[in-house]
């Protein structure tokens, strides 16, 4: 997948690095550790271990106890204790381990760290990144393979992103832990260690705004819109589809609360065509959202209806049915075919 076009800054020592996603996490973590003496990481097995994948590997060595804490095995007393810290002037990044663990820590998320900024009528900030490995494609099962982002997403007072690639990983991560909101940060799990998206990284650029979406690819017969692992796969799609002589644009969301769909309606209304792809399930889905405000906002631009390559409406299946479950390359090239053929 090509890397994001960035702006470089004038600088005759630009540093790049050859990434993948997991490796320009840990490196954006780093950065910010160094430029911020009040940012800590937090998280089950952050420390000593390097996270179960791997992505705080040699923080705890490099930054001490202090600011590398290993926590108990629990959601809900991570967060609170971020609050916490973050009232007092800190900026903790908390890793959840799989996004299915996630659940426990609902309350204090959704009553608390969601809330205290307008509660205290904006004297209180609760800068809190909360960091969730999602979606499937590890053989693993229910709880370690799931995207409950769009729950996220639905509650007034949080920032919700997902990175795609590591130029995004590097820069969204420090700008989410300068940012004075909380933020929950989506990380696409089976992509950490792929060679196939390592990308060089200009620690010297500058990068686009954090709350903004992306237009990847550009193309004139349908729009593709995704986030976080589907990204991938919509590139690939278009790929495959342009050896058949059709052109796809292809657009990362990034931002998923707040929505930046301008890209999108200009896409929509050169192209006439939408088709949204998520693993997360069809339901009342971020895929719902973007589809009703293309909708309202394109309705005259379109030429079919806007189509969906989701999930299913079940739970997680077992490890050896998941490759019929997550969006993949013919399903979303029959959602192509289908809005061409209307």
């Amino acid at each position: 997948m090509a890397a994001p076009v960035t702006t470089p800054v004038a600088d005759a020592t630009q540093a790049v690095q050859q990434l993948t996603i997991g490796k320009a996490l840990n490196q954006g973590l780093r950065a910010a550790m160094e430029a911020d003496p009040k940012v800590i990481v937090m998280g089950e097995d952050v420390g000593k271990l390097g996270g179960v994948f791997r992505i705080t590997d040699g923080l705890q060595k490099d930054f001490g106890e202090h600011r590398v804490l290993d926590t108990p095995l629990a959601e809900s007393g991570i967060v609170g204790t971020a609050v916490g810290l973050a009232v007092r002037g800190f900026r903790p990044v908390c890793e959840i381990q799989f996004e299915g663990f996630i659940f426990p820590a609902f309350d204090q998320i959704s009553s608390q760290l969601a809330k205290l900024h307008y509660r205290s009528q904006g004297r209180v900030t609760v800068p809190v990144v909360i960091r969730v490995p999602y979606g499937g494609g590890i053989g693993a099962v229910e709880h370690h393979s799931e995207s409950p982002e769009s729950l996220f997403a639905h509650i007034p007072g949080l920032k919700v992103v997902s990175c795609s690639n590591p130029v995004d990983a590097y820069w969204m991560i420090q700008q989410a832990i300068r940012c004075d909101d909380p933020v929950l940060f989506f990380e696409p799990k089976r992509l950490y260690h792929s060679g196939a998206l390592k990308a060089p990284v200009d620690t010297s650029a500058t990068p686009d705004p954090l709350f903004s979406s992306r237009v990847l690819r550009r193309g004139d017969a349908a729009t593709l819109v995704a986030y976080g692992p589907s990204v991938k796969v919509c590139l690939d799609a278009a790929t495959a589809a342009e050896e058949e002589g059709r052109s796809l644009e292809v657009i990362d969301l990034r931002t998923l609360s707040p929505l930046d769909l301008a890209p999108v309606f200009e896409s929509v209304r050169r192209t006439g065509r939408l088709i949204a792809v998520s693993e997360a399930q069809a339901e009342s889905s971020l895929t719902s959202e973007v589809a009703a405000r293309v909708q309202q906002e394109c309705f005259y631009s379109l030429e079919a209806p806007v189509l969906r390559v989701t999930g299913f409406d079940t739970p997680y299946p077992p490890a050896k049915l998941e490759e019929h479950f997550l969006p993949d390359l013919d399903r979303v090239l029959d959602a192509v075919d289908r809005a061409l053929d209307w």
